[in-house]
């Protein structure tokens, strides 16, 4: 039995241009710079509505950052859009000398993060941004599930005053959570409810959550599904809740193992409520050429891997 269904695939990065599209028209502070890559980052409506917010600044991403460092003081709210390996490794110590360090009210939007970027290949699957920006102080981290958090998030990141990386892809995934949906910045958000087992994702790896879920539920395991949104700063209340009703977790992440979400996690259960962990994410590696889902499956980026992730954690709580 289906525990949630979909009707329609979008790819998250659309979401964040339907988000711009919105604040296009109705947040006249709302600037957007992006670094050649308009049609990667759905920002045609943007610039159909508001043409004079929008700046296009060349393959030249640090000079992107400072600028939009600078428009901040002006009272704007900028959004430096690009690939998230060029928005974030490549301008790491704009970031944080520009923008992160005097707080900036800069908004970091970077599409084509994880594995899932595909074809590309490891030199543009960056795994390690949430890692390099969650470090920063004063860095808000997002990372939505699908087109209809996305655009949410998008909206809702506008009215948040600081610096924030926004991450979101390009593949197209399932469109489960609500159309017009209020997006509350470090809030988790309960999926499924459950009682042997807690799994904790974010991004593309939601939808694999509640896939897993349901297998599970096959096999007479109950499992919560907690949709982490927002990686920093951490709905800890939400995560010390879960855990201390089902024991064990797994955490899930298209993601570097290291620098993620479930090291935000552990750190959090290590000095609060030890639990036995187990984590979903890259071990140590860079990717590689291939189709998307291809390469979720190799790395262990799926359903199955939460699943089995999720028995091994059971085990150990039983030991």
């Amino acid at each position: 039995m289906a525990l949630f269904t979909y009707d329609t695939k979008k790819d998250t990065r659309s979401g964040f241009g339907a988000g711009m599209e919105y604040l296009s028209l109705n947040n006249p502070k709302v600037v957007a710079l992006c670094a050649d890559l308009i049609g990667s980052l759905k920002l045609e409506a943007f610039i159909k509505n508001s043409p004079e917010r929008f700046f296009q600044t060349g393959i030249a991403e640090a000079n992107m950052i400072g600028l939009a460092a600078g428009l901040s003081i002006g009272g704007y709210v900028p959004f430096a859009t690009t690939f998230a390996n060029f928005g974030t490794g490549r301008v790491y110590d704009q970031i944080r000398q520009s923008v992160a360090y005097s707080g900036k009210n800069v908004k970091i939007a970077c599409s084509h993060a994880g594995l899932t970027l595909g074809e590309d290949g490891a030199t543009h699957q960056i795994l390690e941004d949430i890692g390099l920006m969650k470090m920063l102080p004063g860095m808000v981290v997002i990372n939505p599930c699908d087109y209809n958090q996305t655009k949410a998030a998008t909206i809702a990141v506008a009215e948040y005053e600081g610096p924030v990386y926004l991450r979101f892809g390009r593949p197209v995934v399932p469109v489960f959570t609500p159309e017009n949906q209020k997006f509350e910045i470090g809030k988790a958000l309960h999926l499924i409810e459950g009682s042997d087992v807690s799994i904790f994702a974010t991004g593309h790896l939601v939808w694999e959550a509640i896939l897993a879920a349901e297998i599970l539920s096959e096999k007479g395991i109950h499992a919560e599904v907690i949709n982490i949104h927002t990686i920093k700063p951490l709905d800890v209340a939400a995560i010390h809740a879960s855990v201390a009703k089902t024991g064990c977790l797994v955490s899930a992440e298209e993601h570097q193992l290291n620098g993620g979400l479930g090291d935000s996690i552990a750190q959090y259960l290590a000095l609060n409520l030890p639990t036995p962990q187990e984590f979903v994410g890259v071990n140590d590696s860079f990717g590689e050429s291939g189709k998307p889902a291809d390469l979720m499956e190799k790395y262990g980026l799926n359903a199955q891997a939460i699943v089995d992730k999720a028995i091994k954690a059971i085990s150990r709580k039983r030991i």
